[in-house]
């Protein structure tokens, strides 16, 4: 029997997790992007930016307080948020690129917005989980390092 350590367990708890909150994000948004489209007729753009914008907002909300939570996060909620607006920005420009690239070439902007999302399901994880929520670069910039930290100091 393969035995997973207690560390891993909580990593796959914690993509798991992600998984929940990007599914959230993603029918919601694309719930939000048909009733647009398909249903008051709006630009795909419009339509899209509407839904990301609800969508980004339930996805920061899922992200930072349950599969991403952590007690050390609450003392730099400006950088925190900072960080996720960053990466959604870089986000916004990748994601509506492969969108009117797919559209342009004759794919509705539906199967875009699946493709997309196959693509941010990894970048946003790693983003996220080595960036925008990692705890011990906000125990930097609380003048701790990593070895000062009570979970990483050894027992005798």
């Amino acid at each position: 029997m393969i035995s997973i350590s207690e560390y891993s367990k909580k990593l796959i708890l914690q993509f798991l997790k992600y998984i929940v909150g990007g599914g959230v994000y993603f029918w919601t948004g694309y719930l939000i992007f048909a009733i647009g489209y398909s249903g008051f007729h709006l630009n795909w753009l419009w339509a899209k930016m509407i839904a990301d914008a609800i969508g980004w907002t339930l996805g920061y909300v899922i992200q930072r307080y349950w599969a991403f939570a952590n007690p050390a996060l609450n003392r730099h909620p400006a950088i925190v948020t900072s960080r996720y607006i960053m990466i959604t920005a870089l986000n916004f420009v990748i994601d509506y690129g492969i969108v009117a690239s797919l559209k342009h070439i004759g794919l509705t902007p539906y199967a875009g917005l699946f493709i997309s999302s196959g693509f941010f399901t990894i970048w946003n994880y790693l983003w996220y989980r080595f960036f925008v929520f990692r705890v011990q670069s906000y125990q930097r910039i609380n003048g701790k390092s990593r070895t000062s930290h009570p979970t990483n100091q050894k027992t005798a």
